[in-house]
């Protein structure tokens, strides 16, 4: 059976619009998530927090698991049968149910190992998650290899708003650490069932005849980096568990939680649209480097911005948006925020990993730095929760320029043109942050919003000031209102001889089946 021929809008004006409706989707989920931090700060204890992140740190290990790279394989490739999505639906459940067992069976140990009995009931509901995500993953990747990002951000809001829901009355009953295992679950649930109605896609059974190996030679590279990367993020949170409690690490997961929430929202959408483009245009390196910079860029604007704030504002922020009792996460908020910012530089070459197949080449970066990562997260320990929060910031800040110098050995990627605007993106945060902070200094410590509006408003100030003073800055804010033209191609035939791209197909659609 051969694919539907289908009628479909430039590569341009796709990844354009697509872009436009994430991000807006993306600034509603921001809210949700961020009502639900202050929301939920005020009802569950810091204890109740650790407990559930003492649990998540461990188990999580099964998030990448359960996924093996898979997702990314099929919204990487080329071409790709209904047979065989319907087979990565199929290897996706299967690996989710696995898992789902063998976290049950393992509860007991997880408990045993943080020395608190009352984990083992919360790690055995929240082990259903596995089998609900494992069942969402291909109809997540078929939207997005559709460039159907805006009912794929519906279903991710509506699941999120469900469940943050769910979890508020919870709270109120006073469930404690179940309210926030419930919203885990209603989440993955909710999102899962959401999807199904709007993909307009359902799998077929296993399809013996439609391979799968090209993907999971594809996802063995995606799975095997992603699980050095997910030890070396979270091996904070077992160390300062295991050494110093439940509560000194449900502070240090709200203060690491409130700094990744602009991150993970930023970077998440930004990955999902970039990849699919950024494969499409893999051959063709001068667009290939205007559209990752131009990525690059954007990113760091956004995140730069928001890191300023949270820097220079830290105390009034917690103080505002979790109360008084978890002011002692202020500093450690600080801490993460400076690692924050280099993450967000990195999220570039991870595209460039993605979008090129570098697959293999990956997890021998991540083989050679995240156990490297790991020791000197174990070595900071020793200076107590800040010694970690610095360990860990540290090492963002030191792989960043590594991981692009492995791609300059191995791509055609402009990896001295990332490094350069990934620098100048560090250096508008720091100067932005510098002048929030000094602003702050002019207003009374009891002033604490008036504090946080100021510091809004001089971060944009100061970064607007650079964008008239130098060049290369207006030069890139300029190229981002125009992100369209850079990849703009004719709907006319006579222009497709003109340009390369301009008949170059969008990510090919499964192929059909008409019972379907």
């Amino acid at each position: 059976m051969r694919p539907v021929a289908m009628t479909e809008p430039s590569l341009g004006a796709s990844a354009s619009r697509g872009a436009a409706v994430t991000a807006g989707a993306q600034i509603f989920r921001i809210g949700i998530q961020l009502a639900g931090i202050v929301i939920l700060a005020r009802l569950v204890t810091p204890y109740d927090y650790g407990m559930i992140t003492m649990i998540l740190a461990i188990i999580g290990i099964g998030e990448v698991l359960r996924d093996f790279g898979l997702a990314q394989a099929s919204i990487q490739a080329r071409t790709i049968t209904r047979g065989q999505q319907s087979n990565l639906f199929w290897t996706n459940t299967g690996v989710g149910l696995v898992l789902t067992i063998v976290t049950i069976g393992l509860s007991w140990a997880i408990a045993a190992f943080y020395g608190t009995p009352g984990l083992q009931p919360l790690t055995v509901v929240l082990a259903s998650t596995f089998l609900l995500r494992g069942m969402t993953t291909q109809f997540m990747a078929h939207m997005a290899r559709n460039l159907r990002f805006g009912r794929l951000s519906t279903a991710e809001t509506v699941g999120q708003l469900v469940a943050l829901g769910v979890a508020i009355v919870m709270a109120l009953m006073g469930f404690g650490a179940w309210a926030l295992v419930a919203q885990q679950v209603a989440q993955a649930a909710f999102t899962l069932v959401i999807m199904v109605m709007l993909a307009q896609w359902l799998p077929g059974w296993i399809d013996r005849h439609a391979t799968i190996r090209p993907f999971l030679r594809y996802g063995v590279g995606v799975a095997g980096s992603q699980l050095l990367s997910y030890a070396s993020r979270n091996v904070d949170s077992v160390v300062i568990g295991a050494r110093f409690g439940a509560t000194p690490l449900g502070l240090y997961n709200r203060a690491f939680q409130l700094m990744m929430l602009p991150l993970s929202q930023i970077n998440a959408p930004a990955t999902r649209v970039a990849v699919p483009v950024l494969s499409r245009l893999q051959d063709e390196r001068k667009r290939f480097a205007q559209f990752i910079l131009l990525g690059q860029f954007a990113t760091l604007l956004l995140v730069g911005s928001i890191t300023a704030i949270c820097i220079s504002q830290a105390y009034p922020v917690i103080l505002v948006f979790l109360g008084p009792e978890w002011l002692d996460a202020a500093p450690l908020f600080q801490i993460l925020a400076v690692g924050g910012i280099f993450q967000a530089v990195s999220y570039a070459s991870y595209w460039v990993f993605l979008a090129k197949g570098l697959t293999k080449q990956n997890f021998y970066y991540a083989l050679v730095t995240r156990p490297i990562m790991i020791g000197v997260i174990l070595l900071g320990s020793m200076w107590g929760v800040e010694g970690v929060a610095w360990a860990y910031s540290l090492s963002l800040a030191v792989f960043w320029p590594v991981s692009l110098i492995w791609l300059s050995r191995i791509s055609d990627a402009p990896a001295r043109e990332m490094f350069l605007t990934g620098l100048g993106g560090v250096a508008i945060t720091a100067a932005a942050t510098a002048a929030a902070w000094g602003s702050s200094l002019l207003i009374p410590e009891g002033l604490s919003l008036v504090r946080i509006a100021v510091g809004i408003v001089v971060t944009l100030a100061t970064i607007a000031l650079i964008a008239l003073i130098f060049p290369p800055v207006r030069r890139q804010m300029v190229g981002l209102l125009e992100l369209r033209r850079h990849f703009r191609r004719s709907t006319a035939a006579s222009d497709s001889t003109a340009d390369p791209l301009a008949d170059a197909p969008l990510p090919a659609d499964v192929t059909r089946d008409p019972a379907a």
